[in-house]
């Protein structure tokens, strides 16, 4: 079978190649699921450029990818809740990374339907954006009424966000460039800031919630614009003292320009490193059914076209997500 490898550390059309490689073997709780669809994401090409060489350690070469749409045709011996036939989707483990690929085996517990309503294209591009969203925005608790500042409402993870906000009733700002401040508009935002015309800091304030998918000063910038008692969710920030231990990081202590920030705001600081989850895939599956949530594509590329795919997508320019159809 064919597979996307990263082959070798650094630029992403050196570091890429379509290659020859053995179909995954299954153990008793896998299932192999013939790729349909692989959604691409950042984190994937960081890899190739070596900038996870200390957090994700790679044997290469091994193949990319996270994100998967398919059809299960072959299921473990202890899989019970699938069946062979069965249109599924996932974000897998690390362990099992490598969607961009023919087939993949998946552990099945971490796998869910895919939406009965939307392609595998479009249901490829779900798993990862999605989980990061539910799981950042619900670490800090959202609720009807809150007030949210969501930056970079037009990427895949922002567009998601601006989606499960407004179905958790809260009140949505979010920061986009002007040629997509109507696009975001149609996501549900009740303000759109053109952060080349307007100041963010300017436009929202007195907030309950910043969700921060940027980092650098945006990090430290949104304890300017809590309530007393706010909430910070980042996912790209320093980590919490408790994130830091489930990363394994030892002994780690919180900034001292951070630690000063939440003390001074009484607020609450979470960083969200997003864990694969099927229970969660099965409510995104039911809010892109009732039509709470609209998956949002950009480009699709043909496998043979993957690697320009990622060239593309590293650019930063997308407008949702961008997709290798296999």
């Amino acid at each position: 079978m064919k597979a996307l490898q990263i082959t070798k550390y650094g630029e992403i059309k050196k570091g890429l190649a379509i290659k020859e490689v053995k179909k995954p073997t299954i153990s008793s709780k896998d299932i192999l699921v013939k790729v349909k669809a692989a959604g691409l994401n950042p984190i994937d090409y960081k890899l190739v450029q070596g900038h996870l060489k200390d957090m994700v350690p790679l044997d290469l070469p091994c193949t990319i990818g996270f994100d998967v749409s398919g059809v299960i045709i072959e299921k473990g011996k202890d899989v019970s809740n699938f069946e062979v036939g069965d249109e599924v989707y996932s974000r897998v483990p690390q362990e099992q990374m490598g969607t961009v690929a023919e087939l993949v085996a998946i552990n099945s517990e971490l796998v869910a339907k895919k939406p009965s309503n939307i392609s595998f294209e479009k249901a490829s591009g779900l798993p990862l954006t999605g989980l990061t969203a539910m799981q950042a925005l619900e670490s800090v608790g959202i609720k009807k009424d809150d007030r949210v500042l969501i930056h970079a409402g037009s990427g895949g993870v922002g567009s998601f966000a601006i989606q499960f906000a407004k179905k958790k009733g809260a009140i949505v700002y979010t920061t986009t460039s002007t040629k997509n401040v109507d696009w975001v508009k149609a996501l549900g935002a009740d303000r759109v800031i053109d952060y080349t015309k307007e100041d963010y800091k300017e436009v929202a304030n007195n907030l309950d919630i910043v969700f921060d998918t940027l980092g650098d000063d945006h990090t430290f910038d949104a304890f300017k614009i809590i309530k007393k008692g706010g909430r910070v969710s980042t996912i790209v920030g320093p980590p919490d003292e408790e994130t830091a231990k489930q990363m394994g990081m030892k002994d780690y202590e919180l900034p001292e320009k951070l630690a000063k920030l939440i003390k001074e705001k009484s607020a609450v600081y979470k960083l969200t490193w997003m864990q694969p989850n099927a229970r969660q895939l099965n409510e995104i599956k039911e809010m892109v059914e009732n039509g709470d949530i609209e998956p949002i594509v950009d480009l699709i590329y043909s496998f043979e076209d993957a690697v320009d795919a990622y060239e593309y997508l590293a650019k930063g320019k997308a407008r949702g997500k961008v997709i290798v159809k296999i």
